[in-house]
């Protein structure tokens, strides 16, 4: 059973006094405004990951940032947040959910304001940095109290929701910033892409009091040796992984991956012998070592680096080679968004009919509009049928909704609600890693082909790049456990 927080009330922001240690009420359950609540949360920070790549050549001409600058300016924000989710889910499972949600979404709000005023391209890399930060405390809460405030259909349908808004904010993200670009709201140019948050934020701090307080059942221990040696292997792999492009990948660069191996050997050792000695672990190998969440981690990694690589090419496609703006490489995805969003509302029937086959199906369908979007730029090359790419987005949009939600909700099924938001940290952190990491691949594979080949041939190659990632996701769903 799930306790709620228990620890001596400090001072939160429009929430009520946590209830006193010891008592242990019935789940109360998410209200519609509760889960609206923490969704906008988790959507303000993936649609920030996006919506300033097309607000850079508007920053770099204000703030006179280089390509260095720019590229801090997008990749810092991800580096704090993939850093920080599981210490967030650790801090929230132990000092209450709803606390560190308030927290984060209050300090996300306020980093945006600064990012939005920032005099000088130093003082907006400082701020996202901060901002990235900011999101790692709140997002871990998000998983975590719906996992221990739901249960049944009521927790199939938050997940969906949840697994809508996590794909959805990225798309919104490119379509929104260059929509807010292109406006140009009371003349403030780019800063506005930032100042939007202030007032969602605000909003969701007002309505905060309606989520309901959840936390572990005993305050979990901390763990410095293994916050140190997770940190060190995250920081190494990051930094391959953002760096790499920009410094034509160095060979010094590559042996960060050694040092990242090590780091995580080390870290695997620790985290045993510290919970074979009754501590609290970082990350605990009992909670890694459930089947569910490790097949389902398994897929969700291919599947996430497929999702980024995608969207990423498909920009450098759109904006690069038909000439297309921010906005109107944005609205491009709006087959994959409509049928996202309409296809989620009923994953959790689908996925009661066809149990684990519902991921089979869905990466199937994947791989169908990949193969529908080869042919059509193989065959219609340099103008391929619009109507056809749209089809094609569409069908991926349809797959990718059949396969993340059920997937996340895969892994935090043999999840604790006890252990709720260190198991959801695992989850965004690797999803957000095999995100940046397929990005990182997808782009340089196809630029480095777009180099030698046509810019067809290029493109139906990384689509089928793209399709051994839906393929790997297809032979790992034949394995997968019931989700229902």
């Amino acid at each position: 059973m799930t306790k709620r927080e228990g620890l001596p009330p400090l001072k939160e922001l429009n929430a009520p006094p946590e209830p006193p240690a010891g008592t242990e009420p019935a789940i109360a359950g998410l209200s519609g405004i509760a889960l609206m609540v923490v969704l906008i949360g988790y959507a303000l920070s993936i649609v920030d990951a996006s919506i300033v790549n097309v607000a850079l050549a508007s920053i770099s001409d204000d703030l006179h940032g280089g390509p260095a600058a720019l590229e801090l300016v997008v990749s810092g924000y991800g580096l704090t947040y993939a850093l920080g989710l599981v210490l967030g889910g650790r801090l929230g499972d132990a000092y209450g959910r709803r606390r560190l949600y308030t927290y984060g979404l209050a300090a996300f709000t306020a980093t945006s304001a600064l990012c939005g005023l920032a005099p000088t391209i130093e003082f907006l890399v400082a701020a996202r940095l901060l901002q990235g930060a900011a999101a790692a405390m709140l997002v871990p809460q998000v998983l975590a109290t719906i996992q221990a405030a739901t249960v049944g259909q009521e927790r199939a349908r938050a997940i969906g929701l949840y697994g809508a808004t996590a794909a959805l904010g990225m798309v919104i993200g490119q379509i929104l910033g260059g929509l807010l670009v292109s406006l140009d709201i009371a003349g403030i140019g780019w800063r506005s892409v930032f100042a939007i948050n202030v007032p969602i934020g605000v909003a969701a701090l007002l309505a905060v009091r309606r989520v309901p307080a959840t936390r572990a059942d005993a305050k979990p221990g901390f763990d410095p040796l293994g916050t140190f040696l997770f940190g060190v292997t995250m920081v190494c792999v990051l930094a391959v992984v953002v760096a790499g492009p920009d410094l034509d990948w160095p060979l010094w660069l590559w042996s960060l991956l050694a040092v990242a191996a090590a780091g995580a050997l080390a870290l695997v050792r620790a985290e045993r012998g510290l919970e074979a000695r009754g501590g609290s672990p970082l990350l605990s190998p009992s909670v890694l070592s459930h089947q569910g969440m490790r097949r389902g981690l398994a897929a969700m990694v291919p599947f996430s680096a497929g999702f980024g690589a995608f969207l990423f090419v498909y920009a450098l496609i759109a904006q690069g080679h038909f000439g297309f703006d921010g906005l109107e490489s944005g609205g491009g995805l709006a087959p994959f968004a409509v049928a996202f969003f309409a296809v989620t509302l009923f994953t959790p029937r689908i996925a009661a009919a066809l149990g684990g086959r519902i991921v089979t199906l869905g990466a199937l369908v994947q791989s169908a509009g990949l193969l529908l979007l080869a042919l059509v730029i193989w065959l219609g090359w340099p103008h391929p049928s619009l109507a056809l790419v749209l089809l094609g987005i569409g069908f991926y949009g349809v797959g990718a909704a059949l396969t993340g939600p059920t997937l996340f909700r895969m892994i935090l099924a043999d999840v604790p609600p006890t252990q709720a938001g260190m198991g959801s940290g695992v989850l965004v952190t690797s999803q957000q890693m095999a995100t940046a990491l397929g990005a990182t691949v997808g782009g340089t594979f196809y630029v480095s082909l777009a180099g030698s080949l046509s810019t067809a041939s290029a493109t139906v190659l990384v689509l089928a790049l793209l399709g051994c990632f839906s393929v790997t996701v297809l032979v790992i769903s034949l394995k997968l456990p019931d989700p229902n």
